[in-house]
């Protein structure tokens, strides 16, 4: 799914030969570094950069990958992507597993006020609190977010921010894809995405990874209008790859309306399939409450 022979091609063809010191003239019609001004730069032979790049050496030392992050600009995110893709051969990471605990779920129903859902590495949705379906119009369970971005042009409204969604997650997948090389089922659905979405398969090729632990996430809701959230990703202890995902709204913010009225508007919801409960809405609140 990833090499570390494609991630140096991508890499190289973006640092502006300017920045590290290297002339340019109307004449040089190669973009961003040359393989040659690569090795110089990072002090390898050439013959050893090229065999990299045809994905023919394996195993470099630590210092050839120290100098190759320097020389190609890498951040902090895409350093530590380049070190898993040259040590995917000696120890590659398994898969985690889909079980949730049910401690975790118990955590899920404590976030009364914010959509909360648990996330594994192929952005399943394994689990959502009440608020979070809410929020998607739909079953928690089953939902990709992959697909519902890339696949589902009737849900792509929802996403304020569709363009920038769209990078982090192919950027989140390229990590996926280097932490678990032989995962079937992220392979898989990497497949489906490029073969149902152009804009995927042009964001693949480009090769950026992105880690983000948390930022604004605006959502167009159809019921209550936009809604300017704060995500924040909580990594899970021994549930690799798994992660708790809560969008907050900023207090006395129209996004905390927001998403006030939401729940109301699925309380009222859920009366009209209930009929018991409705009858105890409207008798008693706190009845009302503690039936739910």
């Amino acid at each position: 799914m990833d090499d570390l022979a494609g991630f140096l091609r991508t890499r190289r063809s973006r640092v502006d030969p300017a920045a590290v010191g290297i002339p340019t003239d109307s004449r040089r019609r190669v973009e961003g570094l040359r393989r040659e001004e690569v090795a110089h730069l990072s002090g390898v032979s050439v013959d050893y950069y090229v065999r990299l790049e045809q994905g023919r050496a394996t195993q470099p030392s630590e210092q050839v990958l120290d100098a190759l992050a320097r020389v190609l600009g890498l951040d902090e995110t895409e350093r530590g992507h380049l070190y898993r893709l040259a040590r995917q051969r000696r120890r590659p990471a398994k898969a985690p597993g889909g079980r949730l605990r049910p401690e975790l779920l118990r955590v899920l129903d404590l976030v009364a006020d914010a959509p909360a859902l648990i996330m594994n590495h192929r952005l399943d949705v394994l689990a959502g609190n009440r608020l979070a379906g809410l929020l998607y119009g739909r079953p928690i369970p089953g939902l990709n977010i992959a697909r519902h971005i890339f696949l589902d042009e009737a849900e792509q409204g929802l996403y304020a921010d569709w363009d920038a969604c769209t990078l982090d997650v192919v950027g989140h997948l390229r990590l996926a894809a280097g932490k678990h090389p032989d995962d079937p089922r992220l392979a898989s659905l990497i497949g489906e995405l490029a073969m149902g979405s152009e804009r995927f398969r042009r964001l693949w090729a480009r090769a950026d990874v992105r880690a983000r632990t948390h930022g604004r996430k605006a959502y167009r809701h159809p019921l209550v209008g936009v809604l300017e959230l704060h995500q924040e990703n909580f990594a899970l202890p021994e549930e690799s790859g798994l992660e708790l995902i809560v969008l907050s709204a900023t207090p006395g913010s129209p996004a905390e309306d927001g998403l006030r009225l939401l729940t109301g508007l699925g309380a009222d919801t859920d009366a009209a399939h209930d009929p018991l409960k409705a009858q105890v809405h409207r008798h008693d609140p706190l009845k009302a409450q503690v039936h739910e």
